[in-house]
């Protein structure tokens, strides 16, 4: 009868579940003050932060999406973060797969450099990457951004999925190459399905990455406003939301800038927890 005793909780995991607590407290409420305070007024921003808004204002919303170009900085975004995450994964799923399952002569030392680039601060590059990417003709254009994007984001995503591909089964594979499939089959058709569920962490987590990125365009996206992404539209809306005293319409800004992220990631979570902890375990 002992054995069958559930265990008692200790005191390290009361104290663990008390700071998770107070951890998510500190990441919901300033979310959740944010997105009440684009329905409030400047005189209930600077008043009571904890009441609720008066009525249910709309109009800096409007104002955020028109005159603050929230929609066009949006638009931008999607485009760079789309092809960014998808020529990540493109060419980290590719790169990790081969070093992970292929024996050749400097197989550890590309894996060393890739992992080496996690090392590497972004802003000790920005000089030198400008100068770059200038003389590629690809400053002040989306398609010079999502190169710059795809080349930060491969040290991580090549280092995550090395890692699990080395824990799928060797066999499948070998009984693909038995039935004749190429090496190009037996990746895309057999072992990239195999390996689902780290490939949705990875692109939720490059996702993410990318889409807060913000000293990059910066540098890279300086000259032309129109294709500014969301980061630097909302830099130019909080300082002018300073000289015009338009709160409310900055903190709608900010919530149409996260409500999106939210949304990716409250759908794909258990995606995410699987792909971690399957990568994990195994």
């Amino acid at each position: 009868m002992a054995r069958n005793r559930p265990p008692r909780p200790s005191v390290l995991a009361g104290l663990s579940h008390i700071a998770l607590a107070v951890w998510a407290l500190l990441i919901i409420l300033p979310l959740l003050w944010t997105f009440l305070a684009s329905f409030k007024s400047n005189t209930e921003i600077f008043g009571d932060p904890l009441q609720l808004p008066g009525a249910l204002r709309l109009d800096s919303w409007g104002r955020a999406w028109d005159k603050a170009h929230v929609g066009r900085y949006m638009l931008n975004t999607v485009i760079v973060v789309f092809f960014g995450t998808a020529g990540t994964m493109l060419f980290g799923s590719m790169a990790a797969y081969v070093l992970a399952r292929y024996q050749f002569i400097g197989n550890k030392l590309i894996y060393y450099y890739f992992v080496a680039g996690l090392a590497f601060p972004v802003f000790l590059a920005l000089g030198p990457l400008f100068f770059v990417v200038k003389q590629l003709g690809l400053l002040d254009s989306h398609v010079g951004l999502i190169l710059v994007y795809i080349a930060y984001s491969l040290p991580f995503t090549v280092f995550f999925l090395a890692a699990f591909f080395r824990t799928l089964p060797e066999t499948v594979a070998e009984a693909a190459m038995i039935d004749g499939a190429s090496h190009t089959r037996t990746f895309f058709q057999i072992m990239v399905p195999m390996a689902r569920p780290g490939l949705i962490s990875i692109t939720i987590f490059n996702v993410l990455g990318q889409w807060n990125q913000y000293l990059l365009p910066l540098v890279l996206l300086a000259g032309d406003p129109n294709k500014w992404v969301l980061t630097q539209g909302i830099a130019k809306i909080s300082t002018l939301a300073g000289y015009e005293a338009d709160w409310p319409g900055l903190f709608a800004a900010l919530s149409m800038t996260i409500l999106p992220v939210m949304v990716v990631y409250i759908i794909f979570q258990r995606q995410i927890q699987s792909g971690l902890s399957s990568g994990a375990l195994k």
